[in-house]
């Protein structure tokens, strides 16, 4: 009953309000798609719960971009912080990772570490400058990320566009990366490859990190409560600066993952095309990570729901695309308010069990041993000056 109590149940009460929000989601995407076209509504509606199946490694495959940039956002609002700047972070991930494929082809299977290393020295470097604006500013992080995200975006489409080796002018997009720079596919014919595992093993690491370790604790309680973490004796403003340049760094690999993926044409890869448009990677990653209640592994089974009603949208084809992103806003908006209506009861029955009943007798509190240590040696329990006011 012990393990019921502590395990099983907080997390089913975790998941329940993912659960009902889906479920109400779907129900309103679904009355969306009758008001859009009666007639295709049915058959439009099983497709898009039913073709992910069929395309399953479709699915993981787009699901592990958002992995990485869920678990950027959910780590960051662990520590109280809100990483709207994963697209940035992403975007120069992206970057790092072709500057280190067309720039030192090493011609080794291995190379694309190399290029995942330098994606997450890239994305932590980019979201450390939010945390330091933070920590040592008290600026907020949501002004400084999301103005990251533009600053980012337009100076790596700057330096691709203006970069003769990296540049496709005639496609306006990059050239394709060596086969020795992509990632190792896990099944052929598929874009299916080790980038899944990569961002389910992290997942597993962060859950690990945050709930199993001194330094996780520190970074929720600081998360908690600022001041009362560091009245404990632990450092706010570096654990900001960490927690940003870890989420950054997240968000920096799931660049590399995106554009080092393997391409199921022979002689071709991944592309970035400069058209000075921000990532929509990184605000998927926020409704992931929020749909995953800010949980790793919640977030890996999020990013592949959310990848899995997408792969099915493209299947409905007699709807357009935005139809899909009504649906998932309706998920995250039920879900958003599930958590806000959990918080509210969950705060009533904290208050109820606190407040004593009417008409209860409050037990007094036994003296301590400091009480009894006060007393004097003839046992009335009372201070010297008490008892000199009592013979008064």
């Amino acid at each position: 009953m012990s393990f019921w109590n502590k395990n099983v149940k907080p997390l089913l009460m975790s998941i329940l309000p993912s659960v009902v929000a889906i479920l109400i989601g779907l129900l309103f995407g679904l009355l969306v798609m009758i008001f859009a076209s009666p007639g295709d509504a049915p058959m439009g509606f099983y497709t898009v719960l039913t073709r992910g199946i069929s395309k399953f490694s479709d699915v993981l495959y787009y699901a592990t971009p958002i992995i990485m940039t869920g678990l950027s956002v959910g780590f960051a609002y662990r520590m109280g912080l809100f990483n709207i700047g994963a697209s940035g972070q992403f975007t120069m991930g992206i970057f790092a990772a072709l500057l280190v494929s067309f720039f030192l082809p090493l011609k080794s299977p291995a190379s694309w570490i190399v290029a995942c290393v330098a994606a997450i020295a890239a994305g932590a470097i980019w979201g450390s400058i939010p945390g330091f604006f933070k920590a040592l500013l008290n600026i907020n992080e949501v002004i400084t990320s999301i103005m990251f995200n533009y600053i980012g975006m337009y100076v790596v489409d700057y330096l691709i566009s203006n970069s003769s080796t990296m540049y496709f002018a005639t496609k306006a997009r990059t050239n394709y990366i060596s086969a020795e720079a992509q990632l190792p596919a896990l099944w052929s014919g598929t874009n299916l490859n080790v980038g899944i595992i990569i961002a389910v093993v992290l997942a597993v690491i962060l859950f690990v990190v945050l709930f199993y370790t001194t330094f996780g604790y520190e970074l929720r309680a600081t998360g908690f409560n600022k001041d009362a973490a560091k009245y404990a004796g632990m450092s706010s403003k570096r654990n900001i600066i960490i927690t940003m340049a870890i989420a950054g760094a997240l968000a920096g690999l799931g660049g590399a993952l995106c554009i080092l993926a393997p391409s199921t044409v022979v002689g071709s890869s991944v592309t970035y095309e400069p058209i000075n448009v921000i990532r929509n990677e990184g605000f998927n990653g926020i409704a992931v990570a929020l749909l995953g209640c800010s949980h790793p592994i919640g977030i890996v089974f999020s990013a592949i729901f959310v990848s899995y009603i997408q792969r099915g949208g493209t299947g409905a084809v007699a709807y357009k695309p935005e139809i899909i992103d009504v649906v998932l806003a309706f998920i995250i908006y039920f879900s958003a308010f599930a958590m806000v209506v959990r918080e509210i009861v969950s705060g009533k029955r904290k208050k109820k069990k606190s407040a004593p009943a009417p008409g209860a007798v409050i037990d007094a509190v036994p003296p301590g041993p400091n009480d009894t240590a006060m007393q004097d040696q003839t046992g009335t329990g009372l201070m010297p000056e008490a008892e000199e006011r009592g013979e008064e």
